[in-house]
């Protein structure tokens, strides 16, 4: 179905004035950002002083939460996020210089081996203290020690139960000391400072619980199962943090400038706008720019997932993060390192993380009642039925399954890891999303809009048929070539560029004759040239009875010696996936339609090719706005895609905002959602990885909680045991971190 919005004039190619029908530098001010309430929140949107703190140490995902909620409530304190993927902490606050050793005793208060420290915004340091951390990691290998001593002592004790009780009930004690003696220490300390609800106090309270009622074995044999889920989940955890970000860290520690004809290693941070670097096959692109000498091929993959490698040349730009794979070449740098490509990747990913999801924030609301309610329901559990039956044992030992599943780290933990993970699959793809809002937000929209020069057509005017009335193809565009060898208007240019690439040799005309908003009147060897729209063949008497205008674009009419020779069009080159990406798209079950400001002829044809729904043509940049909130009205959640300065409102406006990365920065800006390759298909890509993400983030959700309810139901009936419910609270954790990372691999 084509809609049309407006019934204006077609607009036809003339000098001095734009026929094509943009808006070109066309700016709106006016928009009213309070019509629109269910825009996804941007992550600290706050005006006062933002800074990053990296969180070392940092191990569970529930005293992350807990963390960032203390850091909100001071008062010196606008803001806080606590990413716990990237372990980064972002407070707003006017008073930055006062605040790192308040941050740093409310972290300890709730992990005691976290440590506050600033971001460093070096590349080489920030690489040293990555593997300083990895370093650090290797303390796991003494986890494994006390691990295995503490598994020999547990099985000493089973086998000597029976035969020699006293000595059984020592190795139990002793291997208790050594995997649970760290644990029992923290949770007294924490419960010094308040903490109750503390997973280090409740898994004592459980084992220690159950040496009192005699269950010495079951005690340690608990503790150990917990040492090693926990121990795996930290690896689990620490592995996909590191594939993500691994993946999207591109950043060079140092570039190769080139100063008169001498190479200098500098520290990437360092390299200029205007330097030449020099970029070795097999180097990655360090820095964005454009190449100045040499040629080679490009793996683009890195960025944007393309596997064919791209020939460049002098004057083809590059952008970091590719490959070069073959020849050598010097670029000059166009974008300092911290406004490049290979940062802007980072940072929306780290960025991307902080901007939390509606299930992400109920999930950390739903926790802070969830572990309160479990215990008071394994209070209720060890003394009601016992009051009843007298069976003190039992009920206790029910209750302290209860106690053991009611840490919530597995639900804290596998929502934001799935999210983070889809934000690393995106940028994988080429795919940007400036949060976990963005992804929520985009799985549930219903219609895409998409703008059409620069989204689905390529942006540059091309000659596509040349129509001709008595003469030759190569002769009709020889004609107008030579008229238009003094323009500079782009349909002019497109219609040389088009003769030079044939090879047709132009001839500057004698005479050059400029008719305002109706073309040109040349004199050369051919004859008089008439070359413009109908009004200019009618001023000078031409019969174009010939001509049809049933083609797609603008029409350029040549006249020769007053006789009507054929027509040109020219037209915005439709980019090669538009017809493939717009049916994927239908076939999920969403609407597709097109806004611009182009004539309605125009608008209507690519429409018609590209497989396009509904159109609206003619529009200005508060048009379009208008016609998106009847679209959103009409069919529900709408996803905008544009690229341009006046598609800034509508990109706000919009539900979910897409800019092309290939289109102004202020589009870039307001978008949620940034495709760096400007590739159609990456329309339909982005909706696949948001229904992945959040469907995997509502499956570890419902995992997690079923498996708890179950323990209990079984705890409650007698067949659950304390080693079940250590699996219901670590080993669904790990199950859950799992199921998060394999949206990376996905295809």
């Amino acid at each position: 179905m084509i809609k049309q919005e407006t019934e204006r004039h077609d607009i036809e190619h003339h000098h001095h004035e734009c026929g094509c029908g943009h808006d070109h530098g066309h700016q709106h001010h006016g928009h009213d950002h309070a019509e629109h309430e269910d825009k996804p929140e941007k992550a600290l949107d706050s005006s006062a002083q933002q800074k990053i703190y990296i969180l070392e140490n940092l191990g569970c995902a529930n005293c992350a939460a807990k963390m960032e909620k203390k850091i909100k409530d001071l008062p010196e304190v606008e803001d806080a996020v606590i990413t716990f993927a990237t372990k980064q902490l972002k407070v707003a606050s006017d008073r930055q210089e006062d605040l790192l050793p308040v941050l740093q005793q409310i972290c300890a208060s709730i992990e005691s081996e976290v440590v506050v420290k600033q971001k460093q915004v070096s590349v080489s340091e920030m690489r040293r203290e990555q593997k300083e951390e990895k370093e650090h990691d290797n303390e796991s290998k003494r986890e494994i020690i006390e691990i295995g001593i503490g598994a020999v002592l547990f099985i000493a004790g089973l086998l000597l139960k029976d035969s020699l009780n006293m000595v059984s009930i020592i190795a139990f004690v002793a291997a208790y000391i050594v995997l649970g003696g760290k644990i029992v220490l923290q949770a007294y300390k924490n419960l010094v400072k308040g903490q109750v609800f503390d997973e280090n106090f409740l898994m004592s309270l459980a084992t220690l619980a159950a040496f009192v009622i005699g269950e010495y074995a079951e005690a340690v044999g608990v503790m150990l199962f917990y040492r090693v889920g926990e121990l795996f989940e930290h690896i689990a955890v620490e592995r996909s943090r590191s594939q993500i970000m691994d993946a999207v860290d591109m950043r060079p520690e140092v570039v190769n400038k080139v100063t008169d004809e001498n190479v200098t290693v500098i520290p990437s941070e360092e390299a200029e706008v205007g330097d030449i670097l020099l970029v070795r096959p097999g180097d990655r692109i360090p820095l964005d720019g454009v190449v100045v000498e040499g040629e080679s091929r490009i793996d683009t993959s890195p960025v944007t997932g393309e596997p064919v490698p791209i020939k460049v040349e002098a004057g083809n730009k590059v952008i970091s993060g590719c490959v070069n794979t073959s020849g050598m070449i010097k670029i000059k740098v166009e974008k300092a390192l911290q406004d490049s490509m290979v940062t802007r990747i980072l940072n929306s990913v780290e960025n991307a993380a902080a901007s939390k999801p509606k299930i992400d924030r109920f999930i950390t609301k739903f926790a802070r009642v969830y572990t309160p309610f479990v215990v008071f329901l394994a209070l209720a559990t060890a003394i009601l039925p016992s009051l009843i039956t007298g069976d003190w044992n039992h009920w206790i030992y029910t209750a302290i399954t209860f106690l053991v599943i009611s840490c919530p780290c597995a639900l804290v933990l596998s929502v934001p890891l799935a999210f983070f993970s889809g934000i690393g699959a995106g940028s994988r793809k080429g795919i940007l999303f400036k949060g976990g809002a963005a992804l929520e937000a985009l799985k549930d929209v219903k219609a895409i809009v998409m703008d059409k020069t620069g989204t689905v057509t390529k942006g540059n005017f091309e000659v596509q048929r040349c129509i001709t009335a008595g003469v030759s193809e190569e002769k009709l565009l020889r004609l107008a070539a030579d008229c238009e060898l003094v323009s500079t208007h782009p349909i002019g240019y497109s219609i040389v560029t088009a003769a030079k690439k044939r090879g047709i040799e132009l001839m500057r005309p004698e005479i050059v004759e400029e008719i305002s908003g109706k073309g040109i009147r040349a004199v050369s060897e051919e004859g008089t040239v008439l070359c413009g729209n109908r009004m200019l063949m009618e001023l000078f008497g031409v019969d174009i009875s010939g001509y049809r205008n049933e083609q797609y674009g603008t029409e350029v009419l040549v006249a020769l010696d007053g006789i009507f020779v054929g027509y040109i069009v020219i037209a915005d080159t439709i980019k090669e996936d538009a017809v493939s990406a717009v049916s994927a798209i239908k076939e999920q079950g969403i609407l597709t339609a097109m806004l611009t400001g182009d004539a309605r002829k125009s608008a209507e044809s690519t429409a018609e090719k590209v497989g396009v729904q509904e159109v609206y043509a003619q529009l200005l940049p508060q048009d379009k706005l208008e016609i998106l909130r009847q679209i959103r009205s009409a069919n529900g959640a709408v996803m905008f895609v544009g690229d341009g300065i006046n598609d800034a409102p509508v990109l706000a406006g919009a539900d979910v905002g897409a800019a092309m990365g290939s289109g102004a920065d202020a589009a870039i800006e307001a978008a949620d959602v940034v495709f760096m390759t400007s590739a159609m298909e990456a329309i339909p890509q982005s909706v696949r990885i948001a229904k992945v993400t959040a469907g995997i983030a509502m499956q570890n959700v419902v995992f997690a909680l079923a498996v708890k309810a179950l323990v209990m139901l079984l705890g409650l009936a007698g067949f659950a045991n304390m080693w079940l419910a250590v699996f219901a609270d670590t080993g669904v954790a790990m199950l859950c971190v799992l199921n998060a990372v394999r949206i990376l691999y996905k295809k």
